[in-house]
């Protein structure tokens, strides 16, 4: 004779119970705590608050290398905002900013699509095309200018072409120089945010749009371009600042040349510390152009509702 047991039902889970003990979980398991984060924002704090608090104080100050700061108020900021100089140097800047975003944003994004892709040699184009990301802009603006001296140079050789070889003689010509020097350079970079956006687009929408007869063009201005959404604002905020705070391009290339045709605010900047020896006026239009980036920035994230977007993948609302 065989005994059968029953076991007792489960009991029913308590929801509150349930929430308490999902909660250190949710808490801890999807995000790391503030202890993670403290050599990262220790390093910031060292290397970027503090010297920018105290070009903020060097503003108001005069000094020019020796002896002590003396306290001058405001009148550093009025010197720059009166000058010339300075205000061709902001606009000089925008220009090469928008420049660079025109030029190297659609260049980016279809570079970086193709990338994405499986197409033949497709590694190896890459890595070929990824190499001037590897050079630091110096050796670049060496490189270019030996390229394109009017002398020696690729101009000297296609005078039918280039006129008599001086790029770097009108005003015109030199920004033409500096907007393709920086394209030729960073280009690959912004190439790389592009071609791991583009992997990430769901395969299936490409398939259901294959399936309703959409080509190959249709698929990429109706799904690839609207799912780069957020990594084409990101690019355009890294492209913005850093044409706001380009310096060895034309530290090497032009040098501000000809005359102050291409003196753009950093470069002026370094003029005014380093070789005029003012460093209080220098450190305020350092401080211009820390708070021209930041305020273009958050600018750009605004417009464009950047800050309302939500991830969809890893969970955070």
């Amino acid at each position: 004779m065989t005994t059968q047991t029953t076991s007792a039902p489960p009991a029913a889970p308590v929801p509150g119970k349930a929430r308490r003990a999902e909660a250190p979980y949710t808490a801890r398991g999807t995000r790391p705590g503030f202890l993670w984060a403290l050599p990262a924002t220790l390093f910031f704090a060292l290397f970027a608050i503090v010297p920018l608090i105290m070009v903020a104080v060097l503003s108001f100050m005069s000094w020019n290398g020796l002896g002590s700061p003396r306290f001058v108020g405001t009148d550093n900021w009025q010197r720059i905002l009166d000058d010339p100089v300075m205000i061709k140097s902001i606009w000089l800047t925008l220009l090469l900013t928008a420049l660079g975003v025109a030029l190297q944003t659609p260049l980016s994004i279809v570079l970086g699509v193709w990338a994405a892709g499986h197409q033949r040699n497709r590694a190896v184009l890459s890595a070929i095309y990824f190499v001037p990301l590897l050079l630091s802009s110096t050796a670049v603006s060496v490189l270019w200018r030996a390229l394109l001296d009017p002398n020696f140079g690729i101009p000297a050789r296609m005078t039918w072409l280039f006129g008599d070889g001086n790029l770097f003689g009108e005003q015109a010509s030199a920004i033409g120089v500096l907007a393709f020097v920086s394209t030729w350079q960073f280009t690959p970079f912004h190439t790389l945010i592009y071609q791991g956006a583009a992997r990430a687009v769901p395969q299936v929408l490409y398939q259901a749009a294959a399936i309703d007869g959409a080509g190959r063009y249709r698929q990429f201005f109706h799904i690839t371009l609207p799912q780069l959404r957020t990594s084409v604002i990101t690019s355009m905020i890294l492209m913005i600042v850093g044409g706001l705070t380009t310096f060895e391009t034309v530290l090497i290339l032009t040098q501000g040349g000809p005359g102050t045709d291409t003196t753009i605010s950093a470069y002026y900047m370094y003029q005014k510390a380093f070789k005029g020896f003012d460093f209080g006026a220098g450190s305020a239009i350092a401080l211009c152009l820390v708070l021209a980036a930041t305020v273009v920035s958050l600018i750009v994230v605004r417009v464009s509702g950047y800050d309302r977007m939500r991830s969809s993948t890893e969970g955070v609302s």
